[in-house]
């Protein structure tokens, strides 16, 4: 019984000094995995990828200016006079006391009111003034066909002119060849210079020179 009792005392030593060693293994790998945890880990962010630009989306406009083209200056357009067909017929209003002027060429022309003045210049003119009273009548150029109601002086220049007064005609100074005067009333005062002119008056015709061939006067 001794000798059992020596070897029951024996075995538990060893058996709690084992004990104690496995403890403080499993103590010191516990350390060491809580030391392995313990020590502070590198922190890395990540950022998503950008979502792609929706096609209907809104882009903000540029800060830059935009040069922008100076307007297109359009040439201005050129008005020219409309020209008066011969077969047309014009109108010069002198009103009460005004002036009146016809100038062209081939064309008709009426003149009406009172006209203190009228001059008409160009080639184969045709002038109906015979509404119209007319202070002081000046024709210049050939083939000037002139008719008037009254006329108190009338100054004349050119070839194959052609003057028709219905009243009487105060005083007339004509230069030029184969012109033909026809007034309804009298002639006071009458200057002719060119050659084969014809002045005729119903009232008769005052003072007179006539200088030049072939004219006839009565």
């Amino acid at each position: 019984m001794a000798t059992r009792a020596r070897r029951t005392t024996a075995v538990r030593p060893v058996t709690a000094a084992r004990c104690t060693i496995a403890i403080s293994g499993v103590l010191f790998s516990a350390l060491l995995l809580a030391g392995c945890g313990i020590g502070p880990q590198p922190v890395v962010t990540r950022l998503p990828p950008p979502a792609p630009a929706a096609s209907g989306e809104v882009t903000a406009p540029s800060a830059a200016p935009t040069a922008t083209a100076p307007p297109s200056q359009e040439a201005p357009s050129v008005t020219t006079a409309p020209t008066i067909a011969p077969s047309d017929g014009s109108v010069v209003d002198c009103g009460n006391g005004g002036t009146g002027s016809v100038a062209g060429t081939e064309r008709p022309v009426r003149v009406t009111g009172t006209c203190s003045q009228l001059t008409v210049s160009g080639t184969a003119l045709t002038v109906d003034a015979g509404g119209a009273n007319i202070g002081a009548l000046t024709m210049s150029g050939d083939r000037i066909r002139v008719s008037a109601a009254a006329v108190d002086s009338a100054t004349i220049q050119g070839n194959d002119t052609a003057l028709t007064v219905a009243g009487a005609l105060g005083r007339l100074d004509l230069s030029g060849d184969r012109a033909t005067i026809t007034v309804g009333g009298a002639i006071a005062s009458l200057v002719v210079r060119g050659q084969d002119s014809t002045v005729k008056a119903g009232g008769g015709i005052g003072d007179r020179t006539v200088e030049g061939r072939g004219n006839t006067i009565g």
